[in-house]
C-alpha cells in the first residue's frame, strides 16, 4: 500500500508527459487533481487501518543493493502517518488551486506529482540512503518549480535554494555514512541501527556524527543562521509552490531530527540538547523580529516559518535536556512538536495560498499598496483573518493546541528559554494584526488591476475557495478535537523517549 502511495504520483507524471503539449489545458490539471484525490483516499484507507498501540506498521522490506547494506525499507508509525496526511491534503489543495494556471500545464502538473512522490517517499522511509534519495529528489523537483513558474528574481531564488539545501544535504550524507561505518554489521536501515545503537559510549565521534545529520537537517528546516534561502524562495516562488516549501519540505529537517537524531544518537543528543534548545528560541525570536520588519506579506509570513521551526526545536531540545521525574513534560514536547508540524503544514500552506491570491489581483505583495481590501473582497478578507489568527496561535485552532503543548513540555526542563520563546507568540500577533490592519481596512485603496481582471479586485475564486477552505477547516478541527489526531501521534512520542533515555 505505502509503496502504491508513493509512486502512484510520479506514474501519472511519467504518463502526462507522453501525452502531446498541445492537448487540452485542462486534462493535464483534472489528471493532477484526482491523482491527488485518490492519494488522500489511499492514505484515509492506511489511517483507518493504522493501530495507534502498533509501532511500525504497513511495512515493506526488500534488497536493493545488498553489498553496501541498503535496502527498500517503507513503514509508517505515529511520527510519520500524520505527515503523510498533511502532505496528500496539501497537494490536493495545490492542485485544486493551480486550476487556472497556463503557462506549460504539462510540465508544471508533472513536476507537483513527481514533487508528490519525493514528499511521501522521505516520510515512509526507513533506510537512511532511501532518505536521502527522497531528500535530495525534493530539491531537484522545486528547483524547476521556482525557477520556472516563479516572479521577477525566480532564477536567483531557485539557484540560492538549491546550492544551500544541496550543501546542507551533502553533510547530511557524511552523518550517515558515519552511523553505517559505526554499525556492526553494516547497515543503512534506521531500524536496525535504532536498535543497536551503535555509537553508545563513543561520544565524539557520536558530536561528530550528530553535527552532520544536524546541519543538514537544519539547513532544510531551516534554522537560524542556515535560514537565508528561505525568504527569496518563498517570495519568487508562485503560490502552490510556496504552500508546498513551507507545507511539506521544511518538515523533513525536523522529522529527520524525531526519526533519525534522538533515537539513533541518544547519547549525542542528551549531551548536546542544550544546543538545540537555544538554536530553538533564536529561531523563534528572530523570526518574529524580522517578520515584524517587512513591508512584503508573502515575505513576512516566509519569516514566520522560521519562527513556527524554532518552536519544535525548542521541544525536541528540551526533551533531551529533561531530568528525571520529567516524564510527562517530554511527551509533551515531542507530541506537541509533531503536532505543531501538522497545523504549520495546514495554516501556513493557506497564508501562501491567500497571499497568491492577493498577488493574482494586485501583481505585488507590497502592503502599502493596499487599503480597505474588505469592502470589495469580503470573503479574502475573512479567510485571511481566520489563517493569521489560527497561525498566531489563537484557542479554537490547531497552532494554539501545538504550541501549548511545545511550551507545557519545555518550561520545566528549560524555563528561560521557555519564557523567551513565549515572546514570540506575542510579536506574530503584533505582525499579523498590523498585516490585517494595512491591508483590509481604512479607506480603499488598490493597485493597477491585474491585466485581463473583469474587476479591480475580484473576491476568492470557487477553485480558490475549494483550495483554501478545507485547510482552514483542518485547523479548526484539530484546534476543537485534536484527539484523533494525538491518540496516534502519542504512542510513537513516548517510543521515541524511551529510545532516547537508554
Amino acid at each position: 500500500m505505502l509503496t502504491a502511495i508513493v509512486l502512484l504520483p510520479t506514474a501519472i507524471a511519467a504518463l502526462l508527459l507522453c501525452v502531446p503539449r498541445s492537448a487540452p489545458r485542462l486534462l493535464f490539471l483534472s489528471a493532477w487533481a484526482v491523482t491527488a484525490a485518490a492519494e488522500l483516499v489511499l492514505t484515509v484507507i492506511v489511517w483507518a487501518g493504522y493501530r495507534a498501540d502498533g509501532g511500525m506498521q504497513y511495512e515493506t522490506r526488500a534488497r536493493w543493493i545488498p553489498s553496501a547494506g541498503i535496502s527498500y525499507h517503507v513503514g509508517v508509525d505515529g511520527l510519520s502517518l500524520p505527515l503523510v496526511a498533511v502532505t496528500c491534503v496539501l497537494f490536493l489543495a495545490c492542485a485544486l488551486y493551480a486550476w487556472r494556471e497556463t503557462k506549460r500545464v504539462r510540465e508544471f502538473a508533472a513536476l507537483f506529482l513527481f514533487l508528490q512522490t519525493t514528499c511521501l517517499g522521505l516520510f515512509v522511509a526507513l533506510d537512511l540512503i532511501l532518505f536521502f534519495v527522497f531528500f535530495d529528489l525534493s530539491i531537484v523537483a522545486m528547483y524547476f518549480i521556482i525557477a520556472g513558474w516563479g516572479h521577477q528574481g525566480a532564477a536567483r531564488a531557485a539557484l540560492k535554494f538549491f546550492l544551500y539545501t544541496f550543501i546542507g544535504s551533502l553533510a547530511l550524507l557524511l552523518g550517515f555514512i558515519g552511523l553505517y561505518l559505526a554499525a556492526d554489521p553494516h547497515t543503512f536501515d534506521i531500524v536496525d541501527l535504532t536498535r543497536a545503537n551503535p555509537l553508545a559510549g563513543r561520544s565524539t565521534y557520536g558530536a561528530l556524527v550528530l553535527l552532520a545529520i544536524a546541519v543538514g537537517l537544519a539547513v532544510k528546516t531551516p534554522t537560524v543562521p542556515f535560514h537565508t534561502w528561505l525568504p527569496p524562495a518563498h517570495t519568487d516562488a508562485p503560490a502552490a509552490g510556496s504552500a508546498i516549501l513551507a507545507g511539506v519540505l521544511l518538515k523533513m529537517g525536523t522529522y529527520g531530527f524525531l526519526r533519525i537524531a534522538l533515537p539513533v544518537l541518544p547519547d549525542a543528543w542528551r549531551d548536546h540538547a542544550l544546543v538545540f534548545v537555544v538554536v530553538g528560541v533564536v529561531s523563534v525570536l528572530y523570526g518574529a523580529l524580522v517578520a515584524l520588519a517587512q513591508t512584503d506579506f508573502k515575505r513576512m509570513v516566509a519569516y514566520t516559518s522560521v519562527n513556527h521551526m524554532g518552536y519544535i526545536i525548542l521541544a525536541i531540545g528540551a526533551a533531551g535536556a529533561v531530568g528525571a521525574g520529567q516524564d510527562e513534560a517530554r511527551r509533551l514536547a515531542v507530541t506537541g512538536s509533531v503536532f505543531q508540524m501538522v497545523s504549520h503544514g495546514l495554516l501556513t500552506g493557506a497564508l501562501f495560498l491567500l497571499s497568491g491570491v492577493l498577488y493574482e489581483r494586485g501583481r505585488t505583495y507590497e502592503m502599502s499598496a493596499y487599503s480597505g481590501v474588505a469592502a470589495r473582497a469580503p470573503v479574502f478578507a475573512a479567510l485571511t483573518g481566520v489563517a493569521a489568527f489560527a497561525s498566531l496561535g489563537l484557542p479554537g485552532f490547531s497552532g494554539f493546541i501545538a504550541e501549548f503543548q511545545i511550551l507545557t513540555g519545555s518550561l520545566g526542563p528549560e524555563p528561560v528559554a521557555t519564557g523567551l520563546a513565549v515572546l514570540g507568540i506575542l510579536l506574530t500577533a503584533g505582525l499579523f494584526l498590523r498585516a490585517l490592519q494595512q491591508v483590509f481596512l481604512g479607506p480603499l485603496r488598490l493597485p493597477a488591476a491585474a491585466p485581463g481582471a473583469d474587476r479591480p479586485f475580484p473576491d476568492i475564486r470557487l477553485h480558490e475557495g475549494l483550495a483554501i477552505v478545507p485547510l482552514l477547516a483542518l485547523g479548526v478541527v484539530l484546534g476543537l478535537a485534536p484527539r484523533f489526531v494525538l491518540d496516534v501521534i502519542e504512542p510513537a512520542s513516548r517510543a521515541v523517549l524511551e529510545l532516547l533515555a537508554r
